[in-house]
């Protein structure tokens, strides 16, 4: 399969050097489903903000598409790859849900026609399409984390990474999220504790303990080991 993004032994440092991530290297492939575990601490948000060039590694290069991620090629890299954040009101910030959406098109360069036809196609396939005009704070914890989905799928992106998607999300809203998710024909990066919202939707596994790499393979493979899974402060 064709590597999409590759990263090849990321290493950070939080500004007072601590560290956060240490040598860790992968792959996904175009289309590639893919969980990545961890307790929490782990480093699995500095992770996903180094694949979209948020964060730069102290050591190490992320690559996307065989470009490696810069000051120059960041914004194309954003464009690939799209970050949906733990918090969606990080990214729901303007007077509605379709100036919020639009806002990513309309930056890249987009008309306003142009930036409102896509927002309007990603909202009604997201079921948003009637809430429109309300403002993030009028909607529902997951409408909120749908439409946090929507300001990144209008970018078309190649990979959808997601951190912790499902998790304040009642029992119907996370069967949703997940429902809309297995449809996508993006590849995903998901990282959760949720073990039961990845079952079925991601076929591997990344798993970082203290910032490595302890485990990449089949998740099936490694929720069916009671043992590895307590080894990795995994709970299933």
């Amino acid at each position: 399969m064709t590597a999409l993004v590759q990263a090849r032994d990321v290493t950070y440092h939080y500004p007072d050097g601590t560290p956060a991530l240490d040598t860790v290297a992968f792959t996904v492939a175009a289309g590639e489903r893919v969980a990545l575990l961890g307790p929490t601490g782990a480093g699995k948000s500095t992770l996903l903000q180094s694949l979209n060039g948020l964060l730069r590694p102290s050591a190490g290069a992320v690559l996307v598409g065989g470009v490696a991620v810069n000051d120059e090629t960041v914004t194309a890299v954003r464009r690939r790859v799209g970050l949906v954040f733990q918090n969606p009101d990080d990214q729901l910030f303007l007077p509605s849900l379709l100036e919020d959406v639009a806002f990513g098109p309309l930056n890249a360069g987009a008309s306003r026609a142009e930036a409102a036809t896509r927002s309007h196609a990603v909202l009604e396939a997201l079921g948003l399409a009637a809430a429109h005009d309300r403002a993030a704070h009028h909607l529902s914890g997951g409408e909120r984390r749908l439409a946090a989905l929507a300001t990144v799928l209008v970018s078309q992106p190649d990979l959808l990474v997601l951190d912790e998607p499902s998790g304040d999300l009642d029992a119907r809203s996370r069967r949703r999220l997940r429902d809309i998710l297995a449809e996508r024909r993006e590849a995903l990066l998901v990282a959760t504790h949720d073990l039961e919202f990845v079952r079925g939707l991601c076929s591997r596994a990344l798993v970082l303990v203290a910032g490595k790499l302890a485990w990449d393979g089949a998740l099936d493979v490694l929720l069916a080991d009671r043992a590895m899974m307590e080894r990795f402060g995994l709970v299933a």
